[in-house]
């Protein structure tokens, strides 16, 4: 039963290390457009 615990935490320990690094490292960036839309001000 302690080798599957010992397990287990590896395990976590490797993931969160595995999911920091790809927070850090992959390409997370928004891409980025610009938006036009026209407005009509005092319309009649």
């Amino acid at each position: 039963m302690l080798r599957i615990a010992k397990l287990l935490v590896i395990l976590l320990i490797l993931g969160f290390i595995g999911l920091l690094g790809y927070a850090y490292l992959g390409d997370l960036t928004p891409e980025q457009k610009d938006i036009r839309k026209p407005v009509v001000l005092d319309a009649e």
